[in-house]
């Protein structure tokens, strides 16, 4: 074995260091650039509606579908694919599919095979469908299985992938990985929208609820539920509004509406903590308190939204029953996004 010279190794681990660290950035930018599925692990919303026939109808009806079709179409989206020098809006790699479209393994070619999907919100599905659908053995339905069973079930899906809709956190984050535009490049140079109204308690009660499987009806979520989304959508409103901080290189458009989004959201969550008690929510503050929004700060506006985000998956946990003081601020009915269907 070989002995590396004293000089030539501090320069290996300094080398080794940096790339860890870069590795370390990469990934915390990384997860909030759209919902990362492997086109060979995506199942595709057919395999899913064999058993949620009616959240599939349901789908059919919404933009997250239509836009399969339109999105590539629209002038808007062909002048944006124009300005970064893109040909094939629906071609796997470029940097519209990930959050426009959902790809798939179809005949040993990677395709686009839908627009937004279900594996979009709750993860590839290939290593867990048949996890998820198992009931007990071949012939048992879901009345018929055992709790047990069901506990079992749903620890070995959720281990292989799949994102429940208890799991608030999970859900949250795919939403925000597309509809918080983190590239800055998209913004200043393809004059891709900053997605401004986006808000996560009422873009999830319009035309995305699908809430049919255990009620009857497209029905509101409960109250309980509308509290936490509305306070966990405030709490990711700064950790990614950090985040695109942290890859902002320049004033212009995309830094100048991250600054705002941080300011915005900290008059927010003091209006918040002024209401309840949470621990989290007072990090949060103190987070925003303490940074200054500076250019090339990468480091800070990273280590802060991981903060953030460490803070919002406990607060997560929650069920929402101690947050009766929010319901003052929750949006009401009419501001909830499209159509609601039946």
């Amino acid at each position: 074995m070989k002995i590396l010279k004293p000089i030539f190794a501090i320069r290996h681990l300094e080398i080794f260091a940096g790339l860890v660290l870069s590795v370390f950035l990469f990934n915390s930018i990384l997860h909030a650039s759209g919902p990362h599925r492997e086109p060979a692990n995506v199942a595709g919303p057919d395999a899913c509606g064999e058993c949620h026939k009616e959240s599939l109808k349901l789908w059919k009806l919404s933009k997250h579908f239509t836009e399969y079709k339109k999105m590539s179409k629209s002038k808007e989206a062909r002048a944006i694919a124009k300005e970064l020098g893109i040909k094939r809006i629906k071609k796997f790699g470029n940097i519209c599919v990930n959050c426009h479209f959902t790809s798939s393994i179809v005949q040993d070619k990677v395709k686009t095979i839908a627009g937004t999907a279900c594996e979009s919100c709750h993860g590839a599905g290939k290593p867990w469908i048949k996890l998820h659908s198992d009931f007990g053995g071949k012939d048992m339905k879901a009345k018929d299985e055992v709790p047990a069973h069901k506990v079992e079930r749903y620890r070995k899906s959720e281990a292989e992938g799949l994102i429940r809709q208890s799991n608030l956190y999970g859900i949250a984050q795919n939403c925000y990985s597309c509809h918080f535009i983190l590239n800055e490049k998209l913004v200043n140079q393809g004059g891709h929208s900053v997605d401004k109204e986006f808000e996560l308690l009422s873009w999830t009660q319009g035309e995305v609820r699908h809430n049919v499987y255990y009620s009857k009806g497209n029905q509101e979520a409960p109250v309980e539920r509308r509290r936490m989304l509305f306070l966990v959508g405030k709490m990711f409103d700064l950790d990614y509004a950090y985040r695109g901080m942290a890859v902002a290189t320049k004033e212009a458009t995309f830094s100048e509406a991250m600054a705002k989004r941080v300011k915005a959201t900290k008059l927010v969550l003091e209006k918040i903590a002024g209401l309840i008690d949470s621990a989290e929510v007072r990090v949060a503050l103190n987070i925003a308190n303490r940074i200054k929004l500076n250019l090339n700060s990468r480091d800070s506006f990273i280590k802060a939204a991981d903060d953030i985000a460490a803070n919002t998956k406990r607060l997560a946990e929650n069920d929402g029953m101690g947050f009766s003081a929010l319901d003052s601020m929750l949006p009401m009915s009419d501001k909830y996004r499209g159509k609601v269907s039946q």
